[in-house]
């Protein structure tokens, strides 16, 4: 995949087009048969967000797409990914095998679905918020979803 959520089964960009543009169809290509890959990039670049896995290599232990099955080889290197990022103020994860790897990385406990906790690290005070899940295996509605992000966004001063 050349570009984070591509796949149309997956809510994430229904989510940010219903939060920041009010209009769930926003990210979507004129044929809306994928998402607008050049649209979603100069989104992401306006609004100063970075998406990145929280493991460089995995194991997927059964052929499907669940995080359940999932070993993480190698993780993020956290630290120096932030070195880079040193704009960033929060940590996003939106799954629980993304935050279980994180929780073992940084200092800080795990917040509830839709929440954040806060925790010092290189010398800045930061933030992990833990998302529900984009995945429509997730249950519940996408408006539902969009209004938890939502208040993050606005936690956050991007909305």
């Amino acid at each position: 995949m050349d570009f984070y959520y591509p796949n149309l089964q997956n809510d994430m960009w229904r989510i940010m087009g219903i939060v920041f543009y009010g209009n769930k169809e926003y990210f979507l290509s004129e044929t809306k048969k994928a998402f607008d890959k050049e649209r979603i990039c100069a989104f992401l670049t306006e609004k100063g967000i970075a998406l990145s896995d929280t493991a460089v290599e995995i194991v997927r232990r059964k052929g499907n797409a669940s995080d359940q099955y999932l070993e993480v080889i190698k993780p993020l290197d956290i630290e120096k990914a932030l070195q880079f990022l040193s704009s960033c103020r929060a940590i996003v994860t939106t799954g629980q095998k993304a935050t279980d790897t994180l929780l073992e990385l940084l200092p800080v406990v795990a917040p509830k679905v839709g929440e954040y906790a806060e925790f010092d690290y290189l010398a800045r005070r930061l933030r992990l918020y833990r998302m529900p899940s984009s995945s429509r295996a997730y249950p519940k509605p996408l408006e539902e979803k969009a209004a938890v992000y939502g208040q993050m966004f606005k936690e956050l001063g991007l909305l």
